[in-house]
């Protein structure tokens, strides 16, 4: 079965102490549904090579055993709560996908 990921990429982040706020709320809701942080950068220290349109802004990419648990996890009680500690000041495209088998 192939894995579903969730893809945020932040191109503004105007407020950062309450992405910090909602990231301590999102970071167990996405655990409690199966979710495995695999990259935070460059917030976490990782190392970034943009390369034509890239630009070195914070992206996260989070693993789930398949689509449909990224899906499921998105529309959890415990991460629509996340979100609404999701700062207007912030930009995010996010996107879930599915995974090559």
């Amino acid at each position: 079965m192939a894995k579903g990921y969730w893809v945020s990429v932040y191109p503004a982040n105007s407020d950062p102490e309450r992405l910090a706020a909602y990231d301590k709320l999102a970071g167990p809701a996405v655990q409690a549904g199966g979710g495995r942080v695999l990259s935070l950068l460059p917030s976490r220290g990782g190392r970034v090579a943009a390369y034509e349109a890239g630009l070195t802004q914070r992206v996260v990419l989070i693993e789930f055993d398949s689509f449909e648990q990224a899906v499921a996890a998105y529309e959890s009680e415990a991460y629509q709560k996340a979100l609404v500690a999701f700062p207007d000041g912030v930009e995010r495209d996010f996107r879930i996908i599915e995974g090559v088998d």
